[in-house]
């Protein structure tokens, strides 16, 4: 009886959501510090740091339909605008899981705003459908709106990743 109750409150310890406030470092899109923590935003999949994207830069006439594109470096891009939209300010994340990095998966807020979610309505990562659906809408909004990396053509961070 008292090895089933020392397992329980292991697992029942391990279950309770870690949560960590303070002001972060951003590294990239879709990973922060805080301290010592290194946390992996839940749910989304922002680009590389190195990762360059295509933006329209120019069109020639809906009849011919010809566009031209520009690289640009989304990476650095999704960055600035998490950057920007903490701005210094403290944050709280609340995680659940570690990942095979040791990172832990997490949801983080600006007061009431989920950054998760800020970043994939905002075009400036995409929903993680692998681990989940979440975002979905979220990308389907900035995808309708032509927001951040809609405006022009990418490749998946996942397949980005695994090609450098």
């Amino acid at each position: 009886m008292l090895i089933r109750i020392i397992i329980f409150l292991i697992w029942f310890s391990a279950a309770i959501a870690e949560e960590v406030s303070g002001i972060p470092k951003i590294v990239d899109g879709d990973t922060i510090h805080i301290n010592n923590y290194k946390f992996r935003l839940e749910g989304i999949d922002a680009p590389e740091m190195k990762q360059k994207c295509k933006k329209e830069s120019f069109k020639i006439s809906y009849i011919i339909g010809f566009i031209f594109y520009k690289d640009y470096n989304c990476g650095k891009i999704s960055k600035k605008r998490l950057i920007a939209k903490i701005n210094g300010s403290d944050i709280k994340c609340i995680s659940t899981s570690k990942d095979r990095y040791n990172r832990y998966i997490a949801t983080c807020f600006k007061d009431k705003i989920n950054l998760n979610q800020w970043m994939v309505r905002n075009g400036l990562a995409i929903a993680y459908r692998r681990y989940s659906k979440k975002y979905v809408p979220d990308e389907d909004f900035a995808k309708k709106n032509k927001l951040g990396l809609w405006q022009g053509k990418f490749m998946e961070p996942e397949k980005w990743r695994k090609l450098n």
